[in-house]
């Protein structure tokens, strides 16, 4: 794949969300409470995060490699959010901004929820799935890299765990552009409109710290039961 290759919008959306995934992989990678990661460490679990989830999809849906393996670009752009990252925290690391990294974090993975459910979507329906199929491959495509990255780094993946919506939002991130272009909206409108709605749906659950609820059956219950 050429450099200066014509980028689509199914293209220019799964690059901003392989950047922003980059960055929010190398950000948690650096502030990793139990183990401490070195370049290489915080650039694979960046490239991880922002390739995991997209190359999960690829390999289910069958119709040739997986485009990071294809495109170039594709590693170009996570290396590129992996080494700026790199390079902020250098700086941050000096200064008095260095606890905004938390708030930058949170940011950041709310803009990619909704960028990667709405580029699974699409690329599913450009392969000919149905919608069913398509929702469930833009949820894979937003949390596979997160999951992967947890994983490779000795944690459960945050999405099984109580805590922030994710999942959710990236399911409603999916739900709305695919009934937006079903419903006769052309793709970039309703790449627009389901991209920010996973955004919103982030943005608002942290505002106002909403998480999900576990679900534990404790064992005083079951002695209760029994």
């Amino acid at each position: 794949m050429h450099l200066l290759s014509p980028i689509s919008l199914f293209t220019l959306i799964d690059f901003l969300g392989v950047f922003v995934a980059a960055i929010g992989g190398a950000l948690d990678a650096a502030r990793h409470e139990q183990y401490e990661y070195d370049f290489i460490g915080v650039i694979g679990l960046a490239l991880v995060s922002a390739l995991g989830g997209g190359i999960t999809r690829d390999l289910i849906i069958q119709h040739g490699p997986p485009l990071a393996f294809t495109d170039v670009r594709y590693l170009l752009d996570a290396f590129a959010g992996a080494l700026l990252t790199l390079a902020f925290l250098r700086i941050a690391h000096r200064s008095e901004f260095a606890h905004g990294t938390q708030n930058l974090l949170l940011f950041i993975d709310a803009a990619a929820v909704g960028l990667f459910a709405v580029a699974g979507a699409t690329r599913a329906i450009n392969a000919g799935l149905t919608v069913l199929p398509a929702l469930v491959l833009g949820v894979i495509t937003a949390v596979g890299g997160g999951a992967l990255r947890d994983v490779l780094s000795g944690t459960t993946p945050k999405i099984f765990l109580r805590g922030q919506p994710y999942a959710i939002a990236a399911t409603i991130a999916a739900v709305v552009f695919l009934v937006a272009n079903a419903a006769g909206a052309t793709r970039p409108a309703a790449t627009t409109i389901g991209s920010l709605s996973g955004f919103a749906v982030r943005l608002i659950a942290m505002h106002y710290g909403w998480r999900t609820k576990a679900v534990r059956v404790s064992s005083e219950t079951e002695a209760g039961r029994s």
